[in-house]
């Protein structure tokens, strides 16, 4: 998404799919984000509900990263955000987040804990997170089961805004399952990583579930990318499937 010039005059590469938002993040990625978070309050104005995927085709594109920060982001509107880890095999938010993960969804589904105990209030201003909890031998089932819609349908009525963290739409079916009563699933992709078949793959799964693709974030960026035209391409194509 950006560049920045060191003192030696070269340009090094800003990860903002690495590290979580804070003071010290350049201006350009923070910028960033805070395009993304206009484009998904316009999503949401019109919408019936308000909980939205995040996912990527393969993993290692960036996801968990890009949705921490969306929902820091979103916090800063004022509005009640609640970030929920549902990546029960590779869960990561809790390492952003530096939590504690021996309580957390895994737990809460199946009545181990409560939801005060799965629950990290304010963990940023307007942010509560729920982490993934300990790897169950059924995540899909977990995931698509009756209890997890009725966790939803409760926490609806307290968050102006969920975002749900999940694992890659091409390894496994978990995203998916959870697609039914929600808004759509925002896309993570990588610039020279994911690949055009994997992203099509992505989205044809998707549309097969019959869901939205609220759109697709693209990350690691460089500026001189962006101007050789290659951000470009990739532009047209976010904009294509962003309106379905």
């Amino acid at each position: 998404m950006a560049s920045k010039k060191t003192k030696s005059g070269q340009h090094r590469e800003i990860n903002p799919a690495v590290t979580r938002l804070s003071a010290a993040t350049p201006f350009q990625v923070t910028e960033a984000y805070k395009t993304v978070r206009t484009n998904l309050l316009f999503s949401l104005a019109s919408a019936q509900s308000k909980v939205v995927l995040v996912s990527s085709a393969l993993p290692s594109e960036g996801k968990s990263t890009t949705c921490a920060n969306l929902a820091i982001t979103m916090a800063q509107t004022a509005a009640r955000v609640l970030l929920i880890d549902a990546d029960l095999r590779k869960p990561t938010q809790h390492k952003i987040f530096k939590l504690h993960n021996g309580k957390g969804l895994s737990r809460l589904l199946v009545g181990f804990d409560t939801l005060t105990d799965a629950l990290h209030p304010d963990v940023e201003p307007g942010l509560d997170v729920i982490t993934a909890g300990p790897m169950p031998p059924n995540p899909s089932e977990l995931l698509g089961s009756e209890n997890m819609q009725v966790l939803l349908d409760n926490l609806k009525d307290h968050y102006d805004l969920i975002l749900i963290d999940t694992p890659p739409v091409n390894v496994v079916s978990d995203a998916l399952v959870l697609a039914g009563d929600t808004l759509g699933v925002v896309l993570v992709a990588r610039q020279k990583q994911t690949t055009y078949d994997e992203l099509d793959k992505a989205l044809e799964s998707i549309k097969f579930a019959k869901t939205n693709v609220v759109g697709v974030v693209l990350v690691d960026v460089k500026e001189s990318v962006k101007i050789n035209g290659y951000y470009k391409s990739y532009k047209s194509y976010d904009y294509e499937y962003g309106k379905n």
